[in-house]
C-alpha cells in the first residue's frame, strides 16, 4: 500500500487555517515537525506528524491572552 504525505493545502485544511498560514508555521514555529519527505521541491508530511503537533499545542484557553470580563 501507498504512503499518503499530506502536502500543504492537505495540512491547512486538517487544521482549518489558511495556507499562508502554514507557510508561517514552517517558518516562524520551531516546534512545527519538519516535512517526512520532499518531492520536487514540495513538502509533504504523514498523518502522523501533523496529529502528534497539533497535540501537543495549546488548547483555547490554556494560558496567555486577555483575561475575559466577569458580567
Amino acid at each position: 500500500m501507498a504512503t499518503l504525505y499530506l502536502d500543504t493545502a492537505a495540512v491547512a485544511k486538517m487544521l482549518g487555517v489558511r495556507r499562508e498560514t502554514v507557510s508561517r508555521y514552517k517558518h516562524d514555529d520551531r516546534s512545527f515537525p519538519a516535512p517526512d519527505i520532499v518531492l520536487s521541491g514540495r513538502p509533504g508530511w504523514l498523518l502522523e506528524s501533523i496529529e502528534a503537533w497539533r497535540a501537543q499545542r495549546p488548547g483555547q484557553g490554556a494560558g496567555g491572552g486577555r483575561p475575559r470580563k466577569h458580567r
